[in-house]
């Protein structure tokens, strides 16, 4: 019998999640192909795994069966891995990273350029992807390590089986038309009737600021919903609205734009969330520590937001 781990991967998230459709969401794939790889799986092992009652679908007693072997499968394969690095010792090996914009465009070009010369044999490969998506691509075997925000005004839910390392502390800044706004710095609750450009409010940046400019007494009025930074600062350049931008952000600052800085400062911490199993992988630990000492080259200290 030959199984398939990418099938496994769908079963063990069939198993967690309970429908179909709930585990293609989170594996970013249609419900279509996962159904279409759980009955290759269902052919590969010649018995029944599935049964559907009403739009449902169940596991069977022998698809349980398979789904509990699946996460110790899946667990070794993680653990093999981890041995042949350590054996190794991070000679050449290849991970997967999960990056949001700023990350990409501000941090990781420095950082590589580190890494290259430092260790020739580790690359890192990195996949954009929404700051709210990266941590379950971790934890899902897709990336072996990924970027994420946190917000004091929006906390990022906390998963059981990750662990993270804090990288960077960014604060946050007012984009506004050139000249429009003197030189600042400027309080938040200053800009109660200006118009805004910020992304959408199940985004972690959008609900925190949201949150910030309520605990500052108003309400925002949103006339343009973007999710990159890059979009928004180009928009008030533009003359369309101010936004705030991070520290990273403010690298891809276009002409016409100004940026201030706030009375009271706003921040967020980015961090590299990975898989507890990974805790003693020595390429991952190299990415960690070259990442935060160019945070730090940057000004983003954690140790000195």
């Amino acid at each position: 019998m030959d199984l398939s781990l990418h099938r496994l991967r769908m079963l063990r998230e069939l198993h967690r999640r309970g429908t179909v459709t709930a585990a293609a969401t989170a594996l970013h794939y249609t419900a279509s192909a996962v159904s279409q790889q759980l009955a290759q799986l269902e052919r590969d092992v010649g018995a029944r795994l599935f049964e559907r009652i009403g739009r449902r679908v169940q596991l069977t007693d022998l698809g349980s069966l398979l789904a509990e072997h699946a996460e110790e499968i899946l667990g070794a394969v993680d653990r093999a891995s981890l041995a042949l690095e350590e054996a190794q010792e991070a000679a050449t090996v290849r991970l997967r990273a999960g990056v949001f914009a700023t990350v990409a465009a501000g941090l990781l070009p420095r950082a590589m350029d580190t890494l290259a010369g430092r260790h020739p044999g580790l690359q890192l490969r990195t996949r954009e992807l929404p700051p709210e998506a990266t941590a379950l691509a971790v934890r899902e075997g897709e990336l072996d390590l990924a970027f994420v925000i946190d917000y004091p005004d929006a906390p990022m839910q906390r998963d059981p089986s990750l662990l993270g390392s804090q990288i960077a502390v960014e604060r946050l800044h007012v984009a506004v038309p050139a000249g429009s706004l003197g030189a600042g710095p400027v309080a938040l609750s200053d800009l109660a009737e200006q118009t805004w450009i910020l992304s959408g409010p199940k985004s972690h940046f959008g609900a925190a600021v949201r949150a910030a400019c309520q605990r500052a007494g108003f309400d925002l009025t949103i006339t343009h919903e973007v999710d990159e930074q890059a979009t928004a600062m180009s928009m008030v350049a533009s003359g369309m609205g101010i936004t705030l931008v991070s520290d990273l952000g403010l690298q891809l600052r276009p002409p016409g734009m100004d940026a201030l800085a706030l009375t009271v400062p706003i921040t967020r911490t980015v961090s590299i969330v990975y898989r507890s199993t990974a805790l003693r992988r020595p390429a991952l630990n190299l990415v960690i520590d070259v990442v935060r000492a160019t945070a730090v080259e940057l000004g983003l200290s954690v140790a000195n937001p």
